[in-house]
């Protein structure tokens, strides 16, 4: 007779129980061990090590190659759940492949993101599906039920939603607090992540970089009074890459690090990113000191732990995902080619397209025989860029090429033409071969650029323009120019790319030529006795993943630069000028490298495309008025003018391994173009809101509340056939609302419809959006083919608001529609209903006082935290030069206000002033001006009472003017 089982050995037991077993097994010092990324071994109880983390955005990244599909707003474009559903499992199934053959690939994976795309120039909008919260939801959830698998029992892999909270920009991401009002909180933030957590598909969250209302994302309250609260299981929350010590590092948040590491555990993280052994001597400095115990302790681990059950790491044999392991199969090449087909999004066409057999094409443009990944992506197996596509397609002979790139040279003011020395092939074959930039990227053993003396062996350099003042210097072979380790220029790379891109450079007019700054050390080209040089870069450190050693990005020691004078041997607008005149039809192909001017840690700094890029659209249109621009990219772009001049124009996003022939079948009309756009193209830069207003409402900005006519709008794609919509019915039941739409095909081609279903409030009280999306489906229809959809959706939920006078969500009574169609501005059907709801009543201040925070209307402000741990206040914007206001709406004075109680802080020494009007029914009213002297802390709030001579009644307004520093937490009033 065998012995049993220990209980957390036994699969007949339940997790909790199995969990509860183990965690009593295990000594604190190893509890302690196990709130790192990278858990130890507890080789006593036969525990293998376990790491946090596992990168797969669109396919596994960082594990080398792997089947890369398109970017997730790319995937976000597709508009199509159950197409992402198979991304998310194809993902899933060669993570588990991969980890068999190689145990560092994690199984807890951190993907998708959730952060919505309310701000076209995040340097991450790439990451991002949409600018809307319902369509970000279901795509999340959705590509995290693939990630997850259907077991009842064991999950595939564990995805983790990144980055809570608000987080939207990367310009001083760590130290930046964004202001986040309640209604933009509960209507705009919370929901993208609450529809995958509530779906059960995720293992839980990490936490963002940034400051929400003053307070780091790693200590945010909402972690356990919203987040734990959607759903019954457990939730593993993991710190972001060095975030932990940022608390008391870069944000200067709380005094030390123990302090700051007993916060965020206090909080809800349960896994810490960042130096290993720092970390775990915080932590138990932060026990010995009292700042956390042993249940804290054991809360998180408790979690982690389960999330190492659902995976199955304690019953192997019991594995139900062994036989479901797969990597690069034909299904996942054939489901590559299928999303980047369908991330196609065509904006305008006046019948170019699609192009007929036999069309000679001249495919022209900086990405055209490109194939670009971006930080998150994994390493190419295969590739086709749009060259390779549509030669493929069309035939070789059909299609010509010009890059565009200016070729140029490089003369020393001291004397000498710069020359790329030749190098060996045979590892650059190997690289070229494996599609690996890393291979090649940061090597010492090929030679340093040098100078010679003789004109006729300088090298010429194809010199790319990014935009922004940065290019990139590639040698005719095809090797960018970059700084490797030692500080000498090479002629070594394949891609711009890396943490830290060393690839890129600056030239800035000094002595009638030009230095030659090198961007990723920031220090100028100069001439050694062994080549150009700059000084070394600084040893590189990751973002989010495992945690490494170094700092990136600060710059070496100051070198003299070398005065270089740029000789242009042709100009690329020449060529694809010549390439457009000879050809039926131009296909222009330009967009952005996701490492360079909009990417992790930078954010974009305009909306239009490089001057460049529009100098050779504009050439080749010049040259042949039948010409298409491509705009391959990981973000929108602002391009009127192309707009208004060019036949058609489409967008994708980075496509992956298929981009090249999903793009030649869209543009020949074997697929008919059915992306949609999931974000708002606007017209200019000054459409924007600035990049840290989150108050989308006030701003007036996204789709939802943005007042102007778009380039492009949210939603918007055509098709190469025509879509009728009628029989929109709309019918309630209880607490749900159905609706039903008929689609049909009326064109002479097949194609695939986005049918997207909005709601708008007719008669709201406050300002609601211009309309809100709460469906959408993708269907395919042949040639007159009509199809009757139908959508089902809570009322509360769905129609409801967050009453920030009450602090609920509410379902205000009055008039609704539903609206059906093809864009967010290109409604074809309405159908009118009326909500009974629950009137919103006036504002009990009387009774229940007026929180700062709750405010309708406001300018000039920034919120605040309240205390470390909880709460929020409101103060005047840091720079702000006016003072300011507050108001607040329908507030009940009842029989009269006779005085006031203000709780507020000021921690700089002197007085702040704080006026109060209050405006009631009939013309009532009363106003006074109280002062609110230093309270010596920000935290530390004193109560300014006040009696009030004239008596505000009825309901009216409150309306608050802050003149300096001064922290308002609430108001108090006396009848």
């Amino acid at each position: 007779m065998t012995d049993a089982p220990v209980p957390f050995r036994d699969p007949r037991l339940p997790f909790a129980e199995r969990v509860a077993d183990l965690l009593g097994r295990l000594t604190l010092p190893e509890r302690v061990a196990m709130l790192h990324q990278a858990a130890p071994a507890v080789e006593r109880l036969g525990l293998a090590p376990f790491r946090t983390g596992q990168e797969a955005l669109h396919g596994v990244a960082w594990m080398g190659k792997a089947t890369v599909f398109p970017q997730a707003v790319g995937l976000g474009a597709t508009w199509n759940d159950e197409l992402v559903r198979r991304v998310g499992e194809a993902a899933g199934r060669e993570a588990r492949a991969m980890r068999a053959r190689e145990p560092k690939v994690g199984l807890n994976v951190w993907s998708p993101t959730v952060n919505l795309l309310r701000h076209p120039l995040w340097g991450r909008n790439e990451e991002g599906y949409a600018e809307d919260p319902h369509l970000t939801a279901a795509l999340a959830t959705a590509y995290t039920r693939g990630l997850r698998g259907d077991h009842p029992v064991y999950w595939r892999t564990a995805p983790l939603l990144k980055h809570w909270l608000a987080h939207n920009h990367e310009w001083h991401r760590d130290t930046a607090s964004t202001s986040v009002r309640l209604r933009v909180l509960h209507e705009y933030e919370l929901p993208a992540f609450r529809g995958p957590v509530r779906a059960g598909t995720v293992i839980g969250v990490m936490p963002a970089y940034n400051l929400v209302n003053g307070r780091p994302n790693h200590l945010s309250p909402l972690l356990e009074s919203e987040l734990r609260t959607w759903t019954d299981r457990s939730l593993v929350v993991c710190s972001d890459a060095f975030a932990p010590g940022n608390i008391a590092g870069s944000q200067g948040y709380l005094p030390s690090h123990e302090e700051g590491l007993a916060a965020a555990l206090r909080a809800g993280v349960d896994s810490f990113t960042d130096d290993g052994p720092l970390t775990l001597k915080r932590l138990n400095g932060a026990l010995e000191a009292g700042l956390i115990d042993p249940g804290d302790v054991d809360r998180a681990v408790a979690r982690l732990l389960d999330m190492r059950f659902l995976l199955g790491e304690f019953d192997p044999d019991l594995d139900p995902f062994a036989a479901d392991a797969a990597f690069d199969t034909p299904e996942h090449r054939a489901l590559a080619l299928e999303a980047a087909e369908q991330a196609v999004v065509l904006l305008k066409n006046d019948g170019l397209l699609p192009l007929r057999p036999g069309t000679r094409v001249a495919v022209v443009g900086l990405l055209a025989d490109e194939v670009k990944l971006d930080w998150y992506s994994g390493s190419l197996l295969r590739r086709t860029s749009p060259l390779a596509g549509l030669r493929e397609r069309a035939g070789a002979d059909s299609v010509t090429f010009a890059e565009g790139a200016d070729l140029v040279r490089l003369r020393a003011a001291g004397g000498g033409w710069l020359r790329v020395p030749p190098a060996p092939e045979a590892p650059r074959a190997e690289a070229q071969a494996a599609l690996d930039p890393a291979l090649l990227s940061g090597r010492t053993d090929l030679p340093a650029l040098t100078l010679t003396g003789e004109e006729a062996e300088a090298t010429g350099l194809h010199l790319i323009d990014w935009g922004g003042g940065v290019l990139t210097l590639r040698a005719p072979d095809g090797r960018y120019l970059s700084a490797a380790g030692d500080g000498l220029v090479r002629a070594s790379a394949e891609q711009p790319g890396g943490w830290v891109v060393q690839e890129t450079f600056s030239l800035e007019p000094h002595g009638g030529g030009h230095l030659l700054r090198h961007l990723g050390t920031g220090n100028h080209v100069w001439v050694a006795a062994d080549g150009l040089r700059v000084a070394a870069p600084p040893e590189e450190a990751g973002p989010e993943g495992e945690a490494t050693a170094g700092a990136a990005g600060e710059p070496g020691a100051p070198q003299a630069g070398e005065v270089f004078f740029v000789e242009t041997l042709e100009r690329g607008a020449e060529a694809v000028a010549r390439a457009a005149a000879e050809a039926d039809v131009v296909v222009v192909v330009a967009g952005n490298d996701p490492h360079i001017n909009g990417r992790e840690t930078e954010d974009r700094r305009t909306l239009a495309l490089p001057p460049q890029q529009e100098r050779l659209w504009r050439a080749a249109h010049a040259a042949n008025p039948r010409t298409a621009l491509v705009l391959t990219s990981a973000y929108p772009y602002a391009v009127p003018e192309a707009d208004a001049t060019l036949p058609a124009l489409l967008w994708t996003a980075h496509g992956g391994q298929a981009a090249g022939t999903a793009l030649a079948r869209v543009l020949f009309g074997d697929v008919s173009p059915g992306g949609r756009l999931p974000q708002t193209w606007y017209a200019g830069d000054g459409e924007l809101p600035g990049m840290l207003d989150y108050d989308l409402i006030a701003a007036r900005s996204t789709y939802l509340y943005y007042d102007g006519v778009p380039l492009y709008p949210f939603g918007h794609g055509l098709s190469y056939t025509a879509f009728d919509y009628t029989a929109l019915d709309v019918r309630l039941d209880g607490e749900e609302l159905t609706a039903e739409v008929t689609v049909a095909n009326a064109g002479a081609v097949p194609g695939d419809e986005v049918v997207q279903l909005y709601a708008r409030a007719l008669r709201p009280s406050v300002p609601r959006p211009h309309r809100w999306l709460i469906g959408h489906r993708r269907i395919h229809l042949a040639p007159g083919e009509e199809r009757r959809l139908s959508f089902t959706v809570p009322v509360g939920e769905t129609f409801g608001f967050f009453d920030v006078g009450h602090g609920r969500w509410t379902l205000e009574p009055g008039p609704y529609e539903v609206q059906a169609g093809a864009s967010s501005r290109d409604i074809r059907r309405t159908a009118a209903f009326a909500l009974a709801g629950e009137p919103v009543p006036p504002r009990p201040v009387l009774r229940a006082g007026l929180a700062a925070a709750s405010f309708d209307e406001s300018e000039h402000i920034e919120l605040t935290d309240l205390t470390p741990e909880s709460g929020d206040a409101v103060t005047r914007a840091a720079g702000a030069t006016s003072p300011a206001t507050l108001r607040y709406l329908r507030c009940d004075f009842g029989q009269g206000v006779t005085g006031v109680r203000l709780r507020a802080a000021r921690g700089e020494p002197g007085a702040a002033r704080v006026e109060l009007r209050l405006t009631g029914a009939e013309g009532t009213g009363s106003g006074i001006t109280l002062t609110v002297p230093s309270t010596g802390d920000d935290y530390a709030y004193a109560t300014i009472s006040a009696p009030l001579t004239g008596l505000a009644s009825g309901v009216g307004e409150v309306r608050l003017t802050l003149h300096g520093a001064v922290r308002v937490d609430r108001l108090e009033f006396d009848s």
